[in-house]
């Protein structure tokens, strides 16, 4: 996966659109950040994900998910796009578009 293909699939959903963010592509929903590329081209950026839940993934998939020093205090988790699959990045990216989201695109999104 790369993260054409991430944003292929995020902007799909309303109010998502291209941006960028410490000087990489990010994708902002409202002008607030979804998810940005990490300056290796290789790592993803997710917002939204608890800590516990974080440790989880972290655990369950180590070559896929992981975090830095830099992240530790923050509900974040870094995805190796190289070796994670839509299956596992679409879910995560979905939810926190949820909250970022205007209630009516999320209702339009839940009806269609």
């Amino acid at each position: 996966m790369t993260f054409d293909d991430v944003r292929t699939f995020a902007l799909l959903w309303d109010e998502v659109e291209d941006g960028t963010s410490y000087g990489t592509p990010a994708l902002k929903v409202r002008k607030k950040l979804l998810a940005r590329l990490r300056e290796d081209h290789d790592s993803l950026v997710v917002f939204g994900v608890p800590h516990g839940e974080r440790e989880m993934l972290v655990e369950s998939q180590p070559g896929i998910f992981y975090f830095t020093d830099h992240y530790r205090d923050y509900p974040i988790v870094l995805i190796c796009l190289s070796k994670a699959k839509r299956t596992i990045v679409e879910p995560l990216l979905r939810r926190h578009w949820r909250t970022l989201a205007s209630k009516k695109a999320v209702k339009e999104y839940d009806e269609s």
